[in-house]
């Protein structure tokens, strides 16, 4: 089921029902006249929405946003529930408000009034010469009472615990008293601030040169210089974090300096400002954060020594905060790009734990937040990067938002737990949603079920094929409809029950197309009574841009008459007109599934001119074209069990080439230089070589086993990977010295490449070579599209495959043989200490169709920290590692993704 939804009964009354009726029939027939369907509930109140990809048909990844990763377009659902889908990786971002501001800012914060507060009192924004002081009511306005200098720009913002507030700006430190006394502190010789960190107690700035001075707020209300210190280089990061409950002060001052070092200062008054633990990063770190956050899981100080105390825990953890066991970790984020994340004792101060990603080309910059009530960190760079907790867990997300440049809490009686940010010269207000989803994604409805689609080459376009059998089309309802409204009343009556559903369904159908319903939440609209005909097809071509904000509209939409069903579509430059690019859609007509039969089939050329489909002409063909792509300015087409090659005519493709030998039907072709890989409905993957001076197709190569491959995708010239109807996963390889041998007879035109492309039969032996099978791993649930992407700036590519229970599952390569060996090993230990909810053997499960080979089960081996502390120490031990270290490899691969 695609988005099942909640709902309860909002009531049970109808307005035009006033008699008392019983169960019998009578009263059934009495009632049923009365009932009238729509694409709205009536009765009912939806409660709850949960989204689901299922049944996925059709996937596609591809960066068309700009957003250094890729989005996942997935085609979704059947019938009238059919919608086109965008997952964007991270957190989703409901945006409140926007408003202009009359320069470009560098920072923003906000403060309350007194510690008591329970909103914000005041938004600070400083630009580079000045600074803005906005009050937060009712509206957002400019305020000038506030007691903030606003001739200067601001470095650091904080309400102490006597509810004073403190400005850092680039000449010294105001302190702001709740009675708008204000009392200034000037920087030493006039030198300039350059950072500044602070709390509700405590205050450090950096001065040119590298001078630290540390202040503490003491029982007076007053600001008392506590100590400073000579750093001996240039400071470009600091932060102190905040002030633990229970405690007078933070124990610790990070700092960053610019010689790629960063060092932690004790505030502690008998040590006040000494030098601490120290390391060496690879660039200069342009932001740090001391952050209070929940300890991993697989830490040993919170590992219980019973399922019982385990259960009681994670239970109290994700109602309370108070009872979580928290642990301090400094974030470091680098000019390069790099966020460096490490734990620091509490008590010495020695760093441990290292962890490293890279966010993005640009310098990070760290900004603390609160998310639900827990300390959390925004990291911007490129991308925005979420930091927090959420159930028990670490999380290290992107934001689904454009860049940001600067952060801070929001709170007011409209947003609560609110961020505002800055970017541009605009000043924002947003919301974080979904916290723990893995993907965000917007909803486009189509209206039948989806076949296929594909990229338009260079353009933010999606071609989108859409068929239903045994439904109307719209010109036949509104032909319908038009006899039934010139019907005589008797006809009219006995006919509404049955037009009645279908003029609903065109209605909601282009409600949801276009415009969204103004009043009330609507369902998925109401599909019409299945024709008497037999092999009855709807099907329509749909043009559909996406815009910057991740959402598609409709461009060109093209219903298809004369009971054509479209099964394929592909874009294709041919040779003669390689500056025009056109669109390919296979079709069929009056099409039966079974038997399987039709009166005819058409390949139909259209021409894409700017927000219009032209169609140029169509071929008849006699077999259903179920598999199209452009190779090398040419058509190749799968017509059944025929492969065809077609070039472009004046007034229809003209044939140039052909192989008949295929063993049932050409499901899905892929191409990589004049090497053709062919996808057969039940006789797994076949290698063609198409030699241009012979212009032969001729098959070379094909799998040992039969397999119903329902998708394929080129991992390298010589490997593909693919997915069956079965649930199965695996991947083929031509043997080394078999493609060699290819090649080099190829190119020199020798015996040996001649008796490989020649010598073979249609007979039982098949193709004169065999693929070798590298990797088969039974996933359970049918794969519909397997596609190759990299889903993070820099990262290595990754296998994405979709299924039809609307799952998306990733295959990642290991990258050495010690990884494969770590791995290999926690797998087997988790088979024979994890038992899963049907106790059924693993190995068994993963091996139903074939054993399983060079594929380990990530599921499994997540399962790991669910263990007890005792076994992950006996595991770790066995592998020379600590249990911290098993679960940072854990991260690492899943980082990937």
């Amino acid at each position: 089921i695609d988005d099942p939804n909640a709902v309860k009964s909002e009531r049970i009354m109808d307005d035009e029902l006033n008699e008392e009726l019983g169960d019998d029939s009578i009263s059934a027939s009495r009632v049923a006249p009365l009932f009238k369907a729509s694409p709205k509930l009536q009765n009912l109140l939806l409660t709850d929405d949960i989204h689901s990809l299922a049944p996925i048909v059709e996937m596609m990844a591809e960066d068309l946003l700009d957003e250094a990763t890729p989005q996942i377009f997935t085609l979704c659902g059947r019938g009238n529930r059919s919608s086109l889908r965008t997952l964007r990786r991270g957190v989703s971002i409901s945006e409140m408000a926007v408003s202009d501001l009359p320069g470009r800012p560098t920072a923003v914060w906000t403060v309350k009034k007194s510690q008591g507060d329970s909103y914000d009192r005041y938004i600070v924004v400083s630009f580079s010469n000045a600074t803005l002081v906005l009050s937060i009511g009712d509206n957002v306005e400019e305020v000038t009472d506030s007691g903030f200098l606003t001739t200067s720009p601001t470095l650091q913002v904080a309400l102490l615990d006597d509810n004073a507030l403190i400005q850092v700006h680039s000449l010294g430190i105001r302190h702001i008293r709740s009675d708008l006394r204000i009392s200034e502190w000037k920087s030493p010789g006039k030198r300039i601030v350059q950072l500044a960190a602070a709390n509700s107690r405590q205050v450090a700035i950096s001065l040119t040169g590298g001078e630290i001075i540390y202040f503490e707020l003491d029982a007076a209300g007053q600001l008392v210089e506590m100590g400073t210190v000579d750093m001996g280089k240039e400071v470009s990061a600091l932060d102190m974090g905040v002030v633990p409950p229970g405690r007078v002060r933070s124990m610790f001052l990070a700092v960053g300096c610019w010689d790629d070092s960063v060092q932690l200062l004790s505030l502690d008054p008998a040590d006040v400002l000494g030098k601490g633990p120290s390391f060496s990063v690879e660039s200069r770190p342009t932001s740090l954060c001391l952050l209070e956050m929940l300890r991993d899981t697989s830490s040993p100080a919170q590992q219980p020594q019973d399922a019982l105390k385990s259960a009681a825990i994670l239970a109290s953890d994700l109602t309370s905060s108070s009872s979580a066991i928290t642990a301090l970790y400094l974030n470091v984020g680098l000019e390069k790009g790099v966020l460096l994340r490490v734990a620091v004792d509490p008590l010495t101060g020695d760093f441990s734990d290292a962890r490293q990603r890279y966010l993005g080309p640009k310098a990070i910059k760290l900004c603390r937040v609160m998310i639900q009530s827990r300390a959390s960190c925004l990291a911007l760079s490129a991308k925005s990067w979420l930091l927090y907790n959420y159930q028990n867990r670490y999380h290290q997300d992107p934001v689904s938002y454009e860049s940001l440049e600067h952060a801070a809490d929001f709170s007011s009686e409209a947003c609560p737990d609110g961020i505002v940010a800055v970017a541009g010269n605009t000043l924002r207000i947003i919301t974080v949603d979904n916290l723990g989803m893995l993907f965000n994604q917007t909803v486009f409805p189509l209206r039948y079920t989806p076949r296929r689609m594909c990229r338009i080459g260079n353009t933010m376009d999606m071609i989108i094929i859409e068929s239903d059998h045994n439904e109307f089309n719209k010109e036949d309802k509104a032909r319908m409809m038009a006899a039934a409204s010139t019907a005589d009343s008797s006809s009219a009556g006995a006919s509404s029950a049955g037009v009645a559903d279908m003029e609903v369904e065109g209605s909601a159908g282009e409600q949801q197309e276009g415009e969204e319903a103004e009043e009330g939440l609507t369902v998925a609209p109401v599909r019409g009574p299945v024709p008497a005909a037999v092999g009855k097809w709807a099907s329509c071509i749909r043009v559909v841009e996406l815009e910057r904000s991740g959402v598609f509209k409709n461009k060109v939409l093209i219903e298809l008459g004369n009971n054509e069903a479209a099964f394929s579509v592909c874009t294709c430059r041919f040779s003669q007109h390689s500056e025009e690019t056109f669109v390919v859609v296979g079709t069929a007509k009056d099409l039966t599934l079974h038997p399987k039969k039709h009166t005819a089939c058409y390949i139909n050329v259209y021409r894409l001119l700017e927000s219009s489909l032209t169609l140029l002409h169509q071929t008849e063909v006699e077999e259903i074209p179920m598999a199209m792509i452009e190779f090398q300015g040419r058509l190749l087409v799968g017509l059944g069990r025929s492969l065809r090659l077609f070039d472009l005519g004046k007034k229809k493709l003209l044939k140039k080439c052909e192989n008949k030998l295929f063993p049932t039907v050409v499901v899905r072709l892929s191409v990589s230089g004049d090497r053709i890989y062919v996808a057969d409905m039940a006789e797994s993957v076949l290698f063609v070589k198409y030699r241009r001076l012979d212009n032969v197709l001729s098959i070379f190569a094909d799998d040992t086993a039969p397999r119903f491959v329902t998708s394929m995708c080129v991992l390298d010239y010589a490997t593909v990977a693919c997915v069956d109807k079965f649930g199965n996963y695996f991947a083929l390889r031509l043997p080394d010295d078999v493609n060699e041998d290819l090649e080099t007879g190829s190119n020199n035109n020798s015996a040996a490449g001649s008796r490989l492309l020649w010598d073979h039969s249609t007979s039982n032996g098949g193709a004169p070579n065999k693929l070798d099978m590298l990797n088969h791993y039974f996933q359970a649930d049918m794969g519909t599209s397997i596609v190759k992407t990299a889903m993070k700036l820099q990262g290595k590519e990754v296998l994405l495959v979709a299924t039809v229970c609307g799952a998306i599952l990733a295959y990642v390569p290991a990258a050495s043989k010690e990884e494969v060996s770590f791995f290999q090993h926690l797998e087997m230990f988790m088979r024979q200490e994890y038992s899963g909810l049907v106790q059924r053997d693993h190995l068994s499960f993963r091996s139903y169709f074939l054993p399983v080979k060079s594929v380990v089960d990530g599921e499994l081996c997540e399962r790991f920290t669910s263990l007890p502390y005792a076994k992950q120490k006996e595991f770790a031990d066995d592998v020379d590692r600590t249990v911290a270290e098993v679960v940072k490899k854990l991260e690492e691969m899943r980082d990937f993704l």
